[in-house]
């Protein structure tokens, strides 16, 4: 039984939370909305890109079953997702007013964009170097 890839992350929370998560993951991760069909709950699947074959991040609202666990430590630190562009990413982050770090990790050549969302979990923007125009 091999794993084969990751699916997705789910994020349950309150609804008026669920919008401005939504938001965030759309305007400044750069998800999109797409299909979401056979659920009564409300929620939203984001997609990278047009690719509508797996969503990456599901978006589920929380309605009260049983008490939700916050700040303890089998919470996820970050989520990270593959990116390119490493200029036209700061500018975008700039753009939206959100705080970022960056860390290079030159053994592996890559470089991290590191920043939280609005409910404070991690979001890593993960670029390989080989990938990006020096």
């Amino acid at each position: 039984m091999p794993v084969t890839e990751l699916n997705h992350v789910n994020l349950r929370t309150p609804y008026e939370t669920m919008l401005k998560l939504k938001d965030f993951y759309c305007d400044v991760v750069g998800l999109k909305v797409g299909p979401r069909e056979g659920f009564t709950s409300r929620g939203f699947w984001l997609y990278i890109g047009d690719d509508t074959a797996n969503a990456v991040l599901h978006l589920a609202e929380y309605r009260g079953e049983g008490e939700p666990l916050t700040n303890v430590l089998t919470t996820i630190d970050h989520i990270s997702f593959t990116c390119k562009d490493i200029p036209a990413t700061e500018a975008h982050l700039k753009q939206h007013n959100v705080e970022y770090t960056i860390r290079d990790l030159p053994v592996l050549n890559v470089k991290q964009i590191n920043f939280k969302d609005p409910v404070g979990n991690g979001i890593e923007l993960f670029f390989h170097l080989e990938h990006e125009k020096v």
